[in-house]
């Protein structure tokens, strides 16, 4: 493969001289080097191949015990000033930073092949489209990074001589002397580091070969980085799932939603509704980037290729459209293995298989009391098989978002749905979006643990500048169409703890709601916290729910809101000074209407 953009040759040989690799591998693309590949890592005993006849093209992979998720406390986003990373990210001086992983980097490939991943997050040669080049010496990230992005000779092309391209390294800080015997899964526990340097920018991680520690178009790239060029540029990068929705009368709005985990956001942006004649289309399910088109409309597209899944709790009942996906030409990480080659993880089938290799590669049975997959193993799948991809999800100019979702896990207080009053509001919400820790016990609220957006972790600057270039937004174009913003709660429940909501394809009702709404058809009334639906607002047609948990759904307790108010003025103290004045005052208003409504 031949390129003559000189930065990435020139980027190429100094970390070839730096991690002195026996080889150097430019990565194509194609499906002939996946095969070639994947057969290396079942040689290498990385990859375990699965039945042929259920998954086909399918590898089990399982990881170091001590590499299984990502390690936020080795993450770093350094800046020149620490200010500028805020106190939602870790800090270290990008001076000194460089230094210690120039250390770590010396070597630390010898034995071993880098591979150069050229990848695109976003359709090639789309507009919103960005360019990043991977060097790596895991054949597991050239694999997944296939899947969830777009790599090879059409990503040089369109690169050119001298296009610009964000530079990832990534190494398992694992080099191997002459005659040395690998180890299945390689990586450096005691030396690890996911460092983002956002003024070059550039990536470089270290020691850990799992997920988004090593995948970095994942979320060091189509988040951490892309935020920080969002705020220059005027875009937004988002957490966030885009779903297309149509209504039995075929009109169709598009729908962007952040949710902080364990919230059902994979599960939304493949629900299958219950509500006959609507649709949903999955666009993506974890990134969003947004930019205005001439008309001054938001317009979405997901920067990935692929689906990163959390496989515990994925079913047919949970998200049968996410199980349809993964069928063939998929990559699982640390799942159970069973009998006949397939995979198995908790919750995906009624009853568990009578034995497997657990995730240890251990002889695993029910009476075992262990989990026989991760808590956090995980699936990787071409977007492209999922059986209600939207048609429009790799159109180049993206899709045009007319509403944007908050939500949380809260058992108690926030109803099921409301729209903010205007954008200002909707980002108030966002900014105080929670989820509670522990369960609320009759009359008590759980602890709130905020994540505003769904961002706090993945948040490449001072989130209280990312609040006010939220509140920006409007004013970079001339006619700005601003999406409608909406919170919803699916997991509200009852004094005697059942959830008074059933969930999964039944919050289609709430997305029939919200597409009403943008249309202007569906009335609200107006409350302290926001506009909420009219008592009849949700379609229950067919659902078996009492009339007074429906009233207990959309009701606002003014008394519980205002216990809340102090954890939130807390929350925002956290960021000083960097919190806009706008949302101190969006604070301070909701107190004054809540003790208005308070009886």
């Amino acid at each position: 493969m031949k390129t003559n953009n000189q930065t990435l040759l020139n980027w190429v040989n100094e970390a070839a001289e730096l991690c002195q690799p026996d080889a150097i591998h430019w990565c194509d693309g194609t499906e002939e080097e996946n095969q070639r590949l994947c057969a290396q890592a079942v040689q290498d005993g990385t990859f375990i191949p699965l039945n042929e006849a259920k998954r086909p093209n399918s590898f089990l992979v399982m990881s170091d015990p001590a590499d299984v998720a990502r390690v936020e406390d080795r993450t770093f986003v350094c800046p020149s000033d620490p200010r500028e990373a805020g106190p939602n990210n870790n800090w270290r001086d990008p001076v000194d930073l460089k230094a210690t992983m120039r250390q770590l980097y010396d070597g630390c490939m010898r034995g071993r092949t880098m591979y150069v991943i050229p990848f695109s997050m976003g359709p090639v040669g789309a507009p919103s489209a960005k360019i990043g080049v991977e060097l790596t010496d895991s054949i597991y990230v050239v694999v997944n990074m296939r899947i969830m992005t777009r790599i090879g000779t059409e990503v040089l092309e369109a690169l050119g001589d001298h296009g610009e391209f964000v530079p990832c390294l990534h190494s398992v800080g694992a080099p191997l002397e002459p005659g040395q015997k690998d180890v299945p899964w390689p990586c450096n526990a005691d030396n690890k580091y996911i460092a983002h340097f956002p003024e070059d920018p550039s990536i470089w991680s270290y020691g850990s070969g799992y997920g988004g520690n090593a995948l970095l178009g994942k979320k060091c790239f189509a988040l951490r980085i892309a935020s920080v060029m969002a705020r220059r540029q005027g875009w937004l990068a988002e957490h966030m799932l885009i779903l297309g929705i149509t209504n039995p009368q075929g009109e169709k709005i598009y729908v962007a939603a952040a949710f902080p985990s364990a919230c059902g956001k994979t599960n939304l942006a493949m629900m299958e509704p219950t509500l006959p004649g609507w649709k949903v289309e999955c666009v993506g399910d974890d990134i969003c980037w947004m930019t205005f088109d001439d008309q001054g409309q938001l317009r979405a597209i997901n920067p990935e290729a692929g689906f990163f899944g959390v496989a515990p709790g994925t079913s047919m009942r949970s998200n049968p459209n996410a199980m349809r996906t993964l069928h063939s030409n998929c990559i699982y990480t640390n799942c159970a293995l069973t009998p006949d080659g397939d995979v198995w993880w908790e919750d995906m089938t009624d009853e568990p298989p009578a034995e497997a290799t657990s995730w240890l590669g251990q002889p695993w049975t029910p009476a075992t009391g262990t989990k026989a997959a991760n808590p956090n193993a995980r699936y990787t799948a071409p977007a492209s098989q999922c059986p209600v991809i939207d048609p429009a999800w790799e159109d180049p100019a993206g899709v045009p978002i007319s509403a944007i979702l908050f939500g949380g896990r809260r058992p108690s207080t926030v109803p099921l749905c409301f729209e903010a009053f205007n954008w200002q509001h909707g980002t108030f919400l966002g900014t105080i979006q929670a989820s509670e820790t522990t369960a609320a016990q009759a009359g008590r609220v759980g602890i709130l643990r905020y994540d505003p957006m769904a961002m706090l972790p993945f948040c490449g600057y001072n989130m209280g500048d990312y609040f006010a270039h939220w509140l920006s937004m409007p004013g970079r174009v001339a006619q700005p169409n601003m999406p409608r913003i909406f919170f919803v709660n699916w997991f509200r429940k009852s004094d005697e703890d059942y959830y008074l909501w059933p969930g999964f394809g039944e919050n289609s009702r709430v997305l029939k709601w919200v597409c009403e709404r943008v249309q202007g058809r569906a009335q609200a009334i107006e409350t302290p916290i926001g506009l909420l639906p009219v008592p009849d607002g949700i379609d229950t047609t067919g659902l078996n729910i009492p009339d007074e948990d429906m009233e207990e759904l959309l009701s606002v307790d003014a008394q519980a809101w205002l216990k809340d108010i102090p954890a939130m003025r807390e929350h925002y103290a956290r960021f000083g000074d960097t919190i806009p004045a706008a949302m101190h005052q969006e604070l301070d208003a909701l107190e004054q209407r809540l003790r208005q409504a308070a009886p």
